[in-house]
């Protein structure tokens, strides 16, 4: 799967759920206005699998499922577990809020998820609630030991770097995840937000970011590997590492090798494009897997040159779904 920049399609972002019980500031609008897709509209797990089947076949090599938040999805293990059995696939891994994750840590182990990925915006519990919509931190902190716990592997910790929220908490988010061992990413503030909070004013670009722990840790810098979203740095021979996320100020468009599948069968082969691509035709049809091979290589070969090329600031940009409907 080639696109016109000559990017290769490896990884790819699975949406189970656009429903989630946080209310994250920069995910979702109001959340008493959210109107979720009706059950009927979202791909079963069969269709999930066969798109999975599909796209590995292409070349695909890495899974994430990500929501909304994916374990409000009943019975979630039971696609993990299918998932884990493509031959082509190397890494299944989850991005979470971890409400569930206490207790369905070792299930998910045991389906064969390998690692997962916890949003952790505040150590603070009031503005933790304040940015997420939930007073949920002690049970989130507690969902993250048992995930080190049971032996999922990696443990990352995702936190959206907004100034005015959280900037003073960069140390203190650091501290946590590095004495423990686990990995931390920041990732900048990006114009998806559903309450329509986002300025380049709010933005907490990654240079910052350094310049703030560097006072406080003795941090390496790794580089960023191609296809990667993260610039990774090291904090010696100690665990863990710091990793930044940065669409807004270094764009990373040039070699992204992401597609994206909606939980309503959507497929999105940028974060930022607002064209999506119905696979349910083809799925609920009487569509073969190669006329479903070959309308995913036609939508890959479309995919935009991405944020880095795009007038975002400007007036006229057409914002696509929320991050919650997305599935980041």
């Amino acid at each position: 799967m080639v696109d016109s920049k000559g990017r290769i399609a490896k990884k790819l972002r699975i949406s189970v759920t656009d429903r989630c019980n946080f209310a994250c500031l920069f995910c979702m609008p109001d959340k008493s206005k959210v109107k979720w897709l009706p059950g009927p509209d979202q791909l079963t797990f069969d269709e999930i699998e066969r798109s999975a089947r599909v796209l590995s076949e292409l070349g695909i090599d890495g899974i994430r499922i990500t929501g909304g938040e994916p374990l409000l999805r009943k019975n979630l293990e039971n696609l993990v577990a299918r998932l884990s059995r493509l031959d082509a696939v190397e890494t299944l891994d989850m991005t979470t809020n971890g409400w569930f994750l206490k207790q369905k840590a070792r299930l998910l182990k045991d389906s064969g998820l390998r690692g997962v990925t916890v949003s952790l915006h505040s150590l603070k519990r009031d503005r933790f609630s304040k940015i997420s919509g939930m007073d949920a931190l002690p049970r989130v902190l507690e969902g993250i030991e048992e995930a080190a716990r049971v032996g999922l592997d990696p443990v990352k910790i995702n936190s959206v770097a907004i100034k005015g929220y959280n900037d003073d908490e960069i140390v203190d988010l650091v501290e946590f995840a590095h004495s423990r061992g686990l990995s931390i990413r920041f990732i900048e503030f990006m114009p998806l937000d559903g309450l329509g909070i986002w300025s380049p004013d709010a933005i907490m670009p990654g240079k910052d970011i350094i310049s703030v722990l560097k006072g406080s840790f003795d941090l390496s810098p790794m580089g960023r590997e191609k296809g990667k979203t993260a610039s990774l740095w090291s904090f010696g021979s100690d665990g863990g590492k710091l990793g930044l996320i940065t669409p807004m100020s270094e764009p990373f468009c040039d070699d992204c090798d992401r597609i994206r599948l909606t939980s309503d069968g959507k497929l999105l082969s940028c974060l930022f494009d607002t064209q999506y691509y119905d696979l349910k035709p083809i799925l609920r049809g009487s569509g073969s897997d190669a006329e479903l091979a070959k309308f995913v290589k036609d939508v890959v070969s479309k995919k935009p040159e991405g944020v880095g090329y795009m007038p975002w600031v400007k007036e006229g940009w057409a914002k696509p779904r929320n991050m919650n409907a997305i599935g980041g």
